[in-house]
């Protein structure tokens, strides 16, 4: 199950690459660092009535985009290493890469929506 829920987000960050012409690891930073938490204080702002963290989000990017600009894939490269490296780190406790990468990639961020889905509605 912890392979094939890999292999699932794997592949589709790798046909969204084919798609955009962007490797998969820029892919991988794009949505991890930037589309996800951007959701999430999207969906924050939302609840405190105000866009003041997507905002902060939006301008650190700018800056990143900016600083990077003809060096955007080589940062993903180091990014997406350092994201791995991270990754690998929880092996000590018996992990390995797939199923930490399915841990705090999937499984935390939809413990994330579901906060805040349930603090939207409530």
């Amino acid at each position: 199950m912890i392979q094939r829920v890999f292999a699932l987000v794997a592949n589709s960050l790798l046909t969204i690459g084919k798609m955009t012409g962007l490797t998969y690891n820029e892919v991988n930073i794009l949505v991890y660092y930037l589309l996800i938490p951007l959701s999430w204080t999207a969906m924050f702002d939302c609840w405190i009535g105000t866009p003041i963290t997507s905002a902060a989000l939006l301008l650190v990017w700018v800056g990143i985009f900016i600083g990077t600009r003809h060096t955007f894939g080589l940062w993903c490269d180091r990014t997406f290493q350092a994201s791995v490296d991270f990754l690998n780190w929880f092996n000590r406790w018996g992990g390995n890469y797939v199923l930490n990468s399915v841990i705090i990639c999937v499984l935390l961020p939809l413990l994330v929506y579901g906060f805040l889905i349930w603090i939207l509605i409530k």
